[in-house]
């Protein structure tokens, strides 16, 4: 993959074109950027940057949560707002739902500062709630942003006193011509939840670079795509390396056969995911598509610290990619994203740096070995490949309980020693759950009817509502129209 030192070859050309047409962002030139690990890092610059505004601060989270941390933000922007500085703050519906509301942001509106809540749930659109803006970007006065997959929220810190280890997140802060595109993506959501954003006067040309990193900045929105066709892109030009990080994989099947044509051309392909989830059910379906990765050659890891949050990627030690998005179908087509592709080498050398120490707190999975029996009677011996072996989850049955105990424990204890652990062919442990759960519905429907009847009619109910309603305003809408061309 070539690097933006590269002579602007016949290949590269084309490399760049494909790349930009993919991503449907240019490749900016003259930019600094800076990574920036875990919450702790995260905060001190952006609250730095917040208090050292002079002109405007826009801010744009999933999640500002009324907490210790939540209060220290929304009380350096009352500070800001005070002393005169432009203050606008988008937050999303669904993710700050029980987390903030109202009175929290009432002291910042008093002050002067505008706060605006992305789709929230109304008639007319029973799945409109589904869209949600998952972004997470800090622009202060045009000159220095900041992108991530940090929220705002203590929970990102873990709990010292209770043991429990900080999120692992990756961001990185900004500066240069990024910065205005940042700000362009800012005011395609504030525009989204009324009257456009004011303008700004716009900022001098610098007398020089802010530094020599080129970079495309992703702004995706629904349906637009852009960081899936730039990921699948990635997987087809990769030729040494892919690592990726990814707090909820669920694997759509064209990438998950992108990644394995690339392992199986030689590529080094690795995927680092939690190995205990915030989202449970996410991290069952995420397990679920393991084994066809691994029997690609994948090699997959599962993070052993509390919750790992990043969403990045870096290939053959050139281009890197960090931001909200991750490898699943609801950020690909469904959610406001912001990303940027990085094309340098010494930020690509730094990630990647990064994700072989993360892999020192990881435990990789592997295949288990097994004996298939043929229709004569005889057994052939099948086995991974011991190149590439370490650590997973296993839920297995066996033939019996003693068995199936005795086989947890020798897994247990070799996962100990080894810091392996084995995916056998009995580790369907989302089968088990999918099981119960659909077991569980039986029951209570054969024994107490009106328990499924009336979740189910008062959803038939709630879509009857919503349609009923859109249909009303389109009627109405029509009606406007044809009296205004009467009047004509």
């Amino acid at each position: 993959m070539p690097t933006p030192l590269t002579p602007a070859t016949p290949s590269r050309l084309l490399a760049e074109q494909a790349l930009s047409r993919a991503a449907g962002a240019p490749l900016l030139s003259g930019n600094a950027v800076d990574l920036l690990i875990d919450a702790t890092a995260h905060y001190e610059a952006w609250l730095a940057a917040i208090s050292g505004a002079r002109r405007r601060v826009l801010l744009e989270n999933y999640i500002i949560r009324d907490d210790e941390v939540g209060r220290a933000f929304r009380d350096a922007l009352v500070e800001c707002a005070r002393a005169g500085v432009f203050v606008a703050v988008v937050v999303d519906w669904l993710g700050c739902l029980g987390q903030s509301g109202r009175a929290f942001w009432a002291p910042l509106r008093a002050a002067g500062g505008e706060v605006r809540v992305f789709n929230p749930l109304q008639l007319g659109e029973p799945l409109g709630w589904v869209s949600r803006d998952h972004r997470k970007l800090l622009v202060v006065d045009g000159e220095l942003g900041f992108l991530s997959g940090v929220c705002i929220s203590a929970k990102w810190l873990g709990d010292p006193a209770r043991g429990v280890p900080p999120w692992r997140d990756t961001g990185v802060a900004l500066r240069g011509p990024a910065v205005a595109e940042l700000e362009a993506a800012f005011a395609q959501s504030w525009g989204e939840t009324g009257a456009a954003l004011r303008p700004f006067a716009e900022a001098p040309a610098p007398a020089v670079p802010a530094a020599h990193v080129s970079l495309r900045l992703i702004a995706t929105q629904p349906s637009t795509a852009g960081t899936y066709r730039l990921d699948q892109l990635i997987a087809a030009m990769a030729r040494k390396t892919l690592w990726l990080t990814d707090a909820y994989f669920v694997g759509l099947a064209p990438y998950v056969q992108a990644l394995v044509a690339a392992a199986r051309d030689g590529v080094d392909v690795r995927l680092l995911v939690p190995g205990s989830s915030d989202i449970p059910i996410v991290a069952g379906m995420s397990r679920s598509g393991y084994r066809p990765l691994l029997k690609a050659g994948i090699r997959v890891f599962e993070w052993n610290g509390s919750m790992l949050h990043a969403k990045t990627a870096v290939a053959d030690g050139q281009w890197a990619r960090v931001g909200s998005s991750n490898l699943n179908i609801a950020s690909w087509l469904g959610n406001r994203e912001l990303d940027v592709a990085v094309e340098d080498a010494g930020f690509a050398g730094q990630l990647a740096a990064q994700y072989e120490q993360d892999l020192g707190n990881a435990t990789e999975i592997v295949l288990a070995s097994r004996r298939r029996r043929h229709g004569n009677g005889s057994r052939e011996r099948v086995c991974r490949s011991e190149a590439r072996t370490p650590h997973v989850r296993h839920a297995g049955g066996s033939s019996g309980r003693a068995a199936a105990g005795a086989l947890r424990i020798a897994n247990s204890v070799g996962a100990a020693l080894s810091n392996r652990r084995v995916l056998d062919d009995t580790g369907s442990g989302s089968l088990v759950i999918g099981t119960l759960v659909l077991g569980a519905l039986a029951v209570v429907g054969f024994a107490w009817p009106a328990g499924i009847g009336w979740p189910l009619g008062a959803l038939a109910a709630w879509f009857a509502l919503n349609l009923g309603v859109r249909s009303l305003r389109m009627r109405k809408r029509r009606w406007r129209e044809l009296r205004d061309a009467d009047d004509d």
